[in-house]
């Protein structure tokens, strides 16, 4: 008897083998196709790209920047050390991109149509609506209060760890206080280009002399290094979250508070089309403001859309197809976006023009002394010390909304860009009124 029952657990044991040698192997996909499907279009969109073939408009450049996007970032989330400390794919997806077009690998008429897609055509600025609006509705609107009272403490913190590190590097390295804290810790916590160095550049030539170009050269290289430490940093502050989860909320800024997770699994189009005119309509109402207050239109986007949530003004399925919507356009445009960044705003001669090392120190220094003043301070509000980080330090080194984008996708985190825009665009207005002061008291 005891025979028979080991012959029929052996036979059972054969036949659980055999089941599973049958069964399928999970198939590897990339944008989730099938990677030998993905690999025809892939040649398909290089032979139309390099023949000259390539549709123009929106067909050809969202085509290219989704396929190339994908592919980089999945080569850039299978390379090691690439995946573990420097952020993955989005890395590789943003300057692979900006490698591409400075190597001129990239045709100059599709880098050209990319750009203008993601300027004039408003790519970027459709993506950042989307994601403002799905994840400020889909908030809990007592967490939206408590947090909102005191984000601007871990931003201060940030300010003042900053310009602290770099007059410390500075000094060290034979850079006066002045120019460590001027020309590159103030450039790289301004906001990013248009609402920072620009109109910084206007202020240093106002109150300095000499013409916006002249220190426009001289803020654009701290900016770009800047916003490469900031990506990096965002992929080590992830790693760090999951080695010390005391330290990381998961996507969440307070503690004690816990995010209404949209437990969504099935999508509903309707839902979706209406949540894509609810974060068209708040876009547009932002800019329509803009023309009355002097803020930029994001912050007073994100501030009407939040005043909508708290005060439940907006009916239920408004709010879940604005969820549903965000998370359609996090899920799916995600990498083509960081491609088109690469391509538009990444200019590797400016990167490649501050790699001296002293150069390098004193940024990387800025970027994690915003780390570290946005972690403190952040706690003492009672912050998570890795969300604080990333939002109210690193979004503020990076390079304003693009800048937001590739930190938020590096560290996991995309659910906190209404904060990184916060931070990106009254932190950079902080930051302009406070270069302006420290040039009236020290020049």
């Amino acid at each position: 008897m005891v025979e028979t029952a080991k012959k029929l657990t052996d036979t059972t044991n054969i036949n659980s083998k055999n089941l599973h040698q049958l069964r399928p192997k999970k198939q590897s996909k990339i944008f989730n196709i099938p990677i030998l499907w993905f690999s025809l279009f892939f040649v398909l969109t290089i032979i139309s790209v390099y023949t000259g073939n390539l549709p123009g408009g929106m067909i050809g450049t969202l085509l290219v920047m989704i396929i190339f996007g994908e592919t980089l970032g999945w080569i850039g989330d299978r390379t090691p050390i690439v995946k573990s400390y420097l952020g993955g794919g989005a890395i590789v997806a943003i300057f692979g991109s900006a490698y591409m077009v400075y190597s001129g690998i990239l045709p100059e008429t599709v880098s050209s149509s990319v750009t203008d897609f993601m300027t004039a055509g408003g790519f970027l600025d459709f993506y950042i609506a989307a994601l403002i609006t799905g994840s400020i509705l889909g908030m809990n609107s007592k967490v939206l209060v408590k947090i909102g009272a005191r984000y601007f403490v871990p931003i201060f913190g940030a300010v003042i760890g900053a310009m602290v590190i770099a007059g410390i590097i500075g000094f060290l390295i034979n850079f006066t206080v002045q120019d460590a804290i001027l020309v590159i810790a103030l450039p790289i916590l301004g906001g990013g280009m248009g609402a920072g160095a620009i109109p910084m550049a206007q202020i240093y030539s106002e109150l300095l002399g000499n013409s916006p170009s002249y220190y426009i050269s001289m803020l654009v290289p701290a900016l770009a290094l800047g916003n490469v430490f900031a990506i990096i940093m965002a992929s080590l502050l992830n790693k760090l979250g999951n080695k010390v989860p005391s330290l990381s909320g998961n996507g969440q800024l307070l503690k004690g508070f816990e995010l209404e997770k949209d437990e969504t699994k099935h999508f509903d189009i309707q839902k979706m089309a209406v949540g894509l005119v609810a974060a068209l309509i708040f876009f547009a109402v932002g800019q329509l403001l803009g023309d009355f207050i002097p803020l930029h239109p994001y912050a007073l986007m994100i501030i009407l859309v939040a005043i909508v949530k708290i005060a439940n003004l907006i009916p239920e399925s408004i709010v879940e197809g604005a969820s549903q919507w965000y998370q359609f356009v996090a899920k799916t445009w995600t990498l083509a976006l960081l491609f088109g960044i690469g391509v538009a705003f990444t200019d590797l001669n400016a990167v490649f023009a501050a790699l001296s090392f002293q150069y390098i120190i004193l940024v990387g220094g800025v970027v994690l002394g915003a780390v570290l003043g946005a972690a403190l301070f952040g706690r003492f509000v009672g912050f998570y010390p890795i969300e604080s980080s990333i939002t109210a330090g690193l979004c503020m080194a990076n390079m304003g909304g693009t800048g937001d984008v590739a930190v938020l996708s590096a560290s996991k985190r995309m659910q906190l860009m209404p904060f990184a825009q916060i931070a990106s665009r009254l932190g950079g207005a902080l930051i302009l009124l406070l270069s302006g002061l420290i040039i009236s008291m020290f020049f």
